[in-house]
């Protein structure tokens, strides 16, 4: 997959213990088919093995229909399954060490909430980044909102992409039109809907305000 060409509009994320689905690749085919650009895989509380094999099985939905599949905080994870890149938070794997392990052609992301954080990822060779939390989330109850003025500090700073995250949503996500973002990372607003697929259809849609 060329990198270059990837967009992160709408970025889908799992969570197996919020999806509506009955497994995870049902969860991930409904939202690429509601026009998901990106998916992560982002299983918390799953173990080693637990995680492999979803991500095999999530990667041939991904392959599927040309998505890239994106893996939380696991590199061994992602060079398992030749998953498309790995995204990472501040307590991870260095960017710079992972960018070795992966090589130039897979994608980066890394969780930069401040231009400081977003500097040094650029500088250690990450292709996005992503700023949060921007709301309170229950899927991620150790971080603190990150301030709309954090986020323009970024953006004013970093030609790189920007992804918010966070508790994002098909109601709120436009308070964010006009900023220079390049794309939304979506998880209980997608995944946990009775109906995923019209769900990230809807949030596509959104989307088109930015």
């Amino acid at each position: 997959m060329d990198k270059s060409k990837v967009s992160y509009r709408l970025y889908v994320c799992t969570d197996s213990g919020l999806m509506s689905s009955k497994t995870v690749e049902e969860s991930v085919e409904a939202a690429v088919k509601g026009g998901a650009t990106v998916i992560q895989l982002r299983e918390k509380n799953a173990s080693s093995r637990e995680l492999f094999e979803t991500a095999l099985k999530v990667k041939a939905v991904t392959e599927k229909y040309g998505v890239p599949l994106i893996i939380d905080d696991r590199v061994d994870i992602a060079l398992a399954v030749d998953a498309d890149g790995v995204h990472l938070g501040q307590g991870d794997l260095p960017c710079d060490i992972a960018r070795r392990l992966l090589g130039e052609q897979k994608i980066i992301g890394v969780t930069a909430p401040r231009p400081d954080l977003a500097a040094k990822a650029k500088a250690d060779g990450a292709d996005y980044i992503g700023v949060g939390a921007m709301f309170a989330t229950s899927t991620k109850t150790d971080t603190k909102p990150c301030t709309k003025e954090n986020l323009a500090a970024v953006r004013a700073a970093f030609d790189l992409p920007i992804v918010i995250i966070g508790g994002v949503k098909r109601t709120n996500v436009l308070e964010f039109a006009g900023m220079g973002i390049d794309g939304a990372a979506v998880i209980s607003d997608i995944i946990a809907d009775p109906d995923p697929e019209a769900a990230a259809r809807e949030m596509k849609k959104v989307l088109e305000g930015f």
